[in-house]
């Protein structure tokens, strides 16, 4: 089971912002897509992630001028990522690990998709179901 098997089923499609970005603006996207994280991408590249997490961060240290802040400023930098290719046990490994949620998945330096821990964590729950159900069947035409 690899990443490219969960990008087949949740699609490709990435939702991101740039670092010239206000965190008001970031922020307004994360709720109107009502999602936790969102890559940021200058150049082409993957040049962090900015997440809830950033943005209670940068609450406390800041106060309401956050949200004027550029998301270059108050992301979380270099990102982790993961290739297409990473089996979802090592991504979830990672992901643990690492104390993150999300993962933009890059080949050949291009943001090719994005997984949260939700994602693995249904797909190996799906996987498990399914294998449970053919020893079931199995068993019963043995």
């Amino acid at each position: 089971m690899t990443i490219a098997a969960i990008l087949g089923t949740k699609g490709q499609d990435v939702t991101t912002i740039g670092g010239d970005a206000t965190v008001r603006e970031a922020v307004a996207l994360l709720a109107d897509r009502r999602i936790g994280a969102v890559p940021v991408v200058e150049g082409g590249v993957v040049a962090g992630i900015f997440s809830e997490r950033d943005v209670i961060h940068c609450l406390k240290r800041d106060g309401p001028t956050a949200l004027d802040t550029k998301v270059r400023m108050v992301m979380t930098a270099p990102a982790i990522t993961v290739a297409r290719g990473e089996s979802v046990l090592g991504a979830l490994s990672l992901m643990t690990q690492r104390r993150i949620r999300h993962l933009p998945v890059v080949e050949g330096g291009a943001l090719i998709g994005f997984v949260s821990i939700g994602d693995l964590v249904k797909y190996r729950i799906e996987k498990i179901e399914a294998e449970a159900e053919q020893m079931r069947a199995y068993i019963q035409t043995a």
